[in-house]
């Protein structure tokens, strides 16, 4: 009898464990999935106390500053010329229809002003929230505001430090303590989705510190994040609020998008990206308009505007949205080169914005020429590179009945050719634009 109560207790516990698993997003929260997909482009914002030093967000850990020699930049932290409605209008103008700032990266420094923590941009000299500034103009302006929240910190003590990957050198001297480092998350969490209007998703970092590299066989982590408390309270705070992860691998219970670093679904160039895209929850994927994320005065390798729209293009055939990052000065100003470069994109999203937004992907498989968007009954060919046979591209198996084709850009007529083995498609006498030809398809 003993024995039996303690089987049932333990398959208590078991089942407790499960149904704790168990996420039933809302009405609301899968409303706005869609409207996230539908989005397709976004500016993440990379800036904080770290862009004084110059090098990347990733300074301290990378030069293995300690927190006492880091906390000195508390002092001299001065951002006078920071304008969020210049921000914003950055996006705008490049066609991005949300943003992801971060609220608060792996130094711990908060840019807000937090109830819970000195480390803090209102108590620099500049003395002012920048997220209040940058949600109240979001909020004005119709655009969409996300919030990026680093699950690691190099500067506490009470963050699990001593089975982290990063931030050894930081010179702490005290004992890693979760239930506290947990309770001091929950109070910021709370903070940022209780004072700060309407956010539409939660973009979660560092949970891989705690866990063996990308693409090794076992990646369990090495503490219990407490995810469903987390994500609970996200989704009792707001509902709708989509909450994704950058764990690098299949998404957990809770989560309501997948994001992809560096890389487009289905590649893996950076060696971080072995997880497979996402059929049931939207998919993004980042990257930055040079080398770094945070502000690198000597980082000139800026991609071309070519470069970063067929980016869009490239994540929009995949189903997965784009999210480009800047890393402003520590000023506050935005480095010419970025805005030159958005201006540019944004041009080009004008011109041919209706084959992005709002579409779909992964309608037809990527080819060797390009993608294709979907939009209702229209699908769009994205032309980015020049077909291996001359005069035409062919879509292997594509059996819907196209009642027309035509050249996006000025509608003038496109021969075509279906036939059991897929669909030709003719250029004879059509320019190919070096960044991306488009052909609309238009099915019965």
């Amino acid at each position: 009898m003993k024995r039996l109560i303690t089987v049932l207790l333990l398959f208590f516990i078991y089942m407790q464990n499960i149904v704790a698993q168990v996420y039933t997003p809302t009405p609301e929260n899968i409303a706005h999935r869609k409207q996230f997909q539908d989005m397709k482009f976004g500016m993440f914002i990379h800036w904080g106390a770290s862009s004084l030093l110059g090098h990347g967000e990733w300074v301290m850990n990378n030069r293995n500053i300690t927190v006492d020699e880091y906390s000195r930049l508390l002092h001299f932290f001065n951002p006078q010329s920071f304008d969020a409605k210049k921000w914003v209008d950055a996006a705008k103008s490049a066609g991005m229809k949300y943003i992801t700032f971060i609220t608060r990266h792996h130094d711990g420094f908060s840019n807000w002003d937090t109830k819970f923590s000195d480390w803090k941009i209102t108590n620099t000299p500049y003395g002012k929230d920048v997220l209040r500034q940058l949600a109240d103009e979001c909020h004005k302006q119709g655009i969409q505001l996300n919030l990026y929240y680093s699950l690691l910190d190099w500067y506490r003590e009470d963050y699990p430090h001593e089975t982290g990957r990063t931030g050894q050198k930081s010179d702490r001297k005290g004992h890693g303590d979760y239930a506290s480092y947990l309770q001091f998350m929950k109070n910021q969490l709370t903070e940022l989705l209780t004072n700060y209007g309407e956010i539409g998703g939660i973009w979660f970092d560092g949970h891989w510190d705690q866990t063996a590299p990308e693409g090794e066989h076992d990646r369990t982590s090495r503490i219990d994040w407490k995810y469903d408390e987390i994500y609970g309270l996200i989704h009792k705070l707001q509902p709708k609020c989509l909450i994704g992860n950058n764990h690098h691998m299949t998404p957990f219970p809770g989560e309501d998008f997948q994001m992809f670093e560096k890389d487009l679904p289905g590649q893996n160039k950076s060696g971080l990206s072995f997880q497979e895209a996402s059929e049931s929850v939207p998919v993004e994927t980042c990257e930055t308009m040079n080398d770094s994320w945070g502000f690198n005065i000597t980082d000139r390798n800026y991609k071309s505007s070519k470069q970063l729209i067929q980016y869009i293009v490239n994540a929009a055939g995949r189903n997965a949205n784009f999210l480009l990052n800047i890393g402003p000065m520590p000023d506050g100003l935005v480095q010419p080169e970025f805005i030159d470069t958005l201006k540019k994109i944004g041009n080009w999203m004008q011109q041919y914005g209706e084959t992005i937004y709002g579409t779909r992907g992964r309608v037809i498989a990527p080819q060797d020429w390009g993608v294709t968007t979907a939009k209702n009954k229209t699908l769009y060919l994205h032309i980015l590179n020049s077909p291996q046979q001359d005069g035409y591209i062919f879509i292997p198996e594509f059996k819907d009945k196209i009642s027309k084709a035509s050249l996006f850009s000025n509608k003038s007529g496109v021969k075509f050719k279906q036939q059991a083995e897929g669909t030709f498609v003719f250029l004879n006498g059509i320019a190919l634009d070096d960044t991306d030809t488009i052909i609309q398809l238009d099915l019965k």
